[in-house]
Order: C-alpha cells, then structure tokens, then sequence
C-alpha cells in the first residue's frame, strides 16, 4: 500500500469527510483525552506550580488548537490547497512536542507528591499523567501520518 494511499490521499478532508479519514479522524480522541487532562489538571492539586502551568498552558493551547483546526476543516477553509498540508504536519509535530514535554514533568511531579499529599489527589494526577501520555501518543500517530501525507503532496 502506498503511503498516500495509507494517509487517505495527498489532501485534506472537507466536511463530515473528516470524521471518516485518517489520521483526521484522530482530532476527536485528541479533543477528547486534551479535555480530560486538562480538566483533571485545573482540579488537582499543585504541588510544582511552574510545572502544572506549562502542564496546562499545552493542554488548552491543544485543545484550542485542534478544535479550531477541526472546526476549519469541516467548514472547508483551507480550500484543497497544499499549505494547510504543511500547517496540519507542522501543528501535529509540536504538540507532539508539547505533550511529550508535558507528560514527562507532570509525571515527575506526581512521582514527588507520593508522600505528604492525600490518596485523592495523588490519584487525580496519576490520572492526568496517563490521559496526558495516551494525548501525546495519538498526537505523535497523528503526525507521523500527516508528515506521510505532507510528503505525498
């Protein structure tokens, strides 16, 4: 199988087409699990503010981000043209970026708050860690497939 052929084309969907392609169809597990880490982010308790900031900062900017690219997509803005192409990889490769970096200090922070802390919110933070690392999983997925895409076009 082609790499295009694997990406589902050179172009990006319009429309509820984007619900039906992939890697587009990844925005919806990507809003889904960025909401829940940062939901679980902004009721947890903050032992290292500095990192539960850049913690947040990334998972509202990509949940910003990705429902405005969704909601772009389905209206068709980019009109077919390759640079929204470029733009969708770009995107997907930074907050892989972000999320990673995110997932391993909200990991490290959840490891120093073992001892001192109540069983409640120590468990919340497990929780975001791992809703953060499956976030940075499909996000790295999805741009892996839209580098593939972005090469065929």
């Amino acid at each position: 199988m082609a790499p295009a052929a694997a990406s589902g084309g050179s172009t990006l969907p319009s429309g509820f087409a984007v619900f039906t392609t992939f890697p587009d169809l990844l925005f919806i597990l990507e809003f889904v699990f960025g909401g829940l880490v940062w939901i679980l982010i902004a009721s947890s308790l903050v032992p290292i503010p500095l990192v539960q900031g850049w913690v947040m900062f990334v998972s509202v900017f990509c949940f910003m981000a990705t429902t405005a690219l969704l909601i772009l997509y389905i209206v068709g803005a980019h009109g077919g043209e390759t640079s929204w192409v470029t733009l969708d990889a770009a995107y997907h490769c930074v907050a892989a970026l972000f999320y990673l970096s995110a997932s391993v200090l909200e990991a490290l922070a959840t490891i120093g708050m073992q001892e001192g802390y109540t069983y409640k919110h120590y468990h919340e933070n497990i929780s975001a860690v791992v809703f953060s690392y499956v976030a940075t999983l499909l996000y790295v997925v999805h741009a892996v497939f839209s580098l593939i895409r972005w090469k065929s076009s």
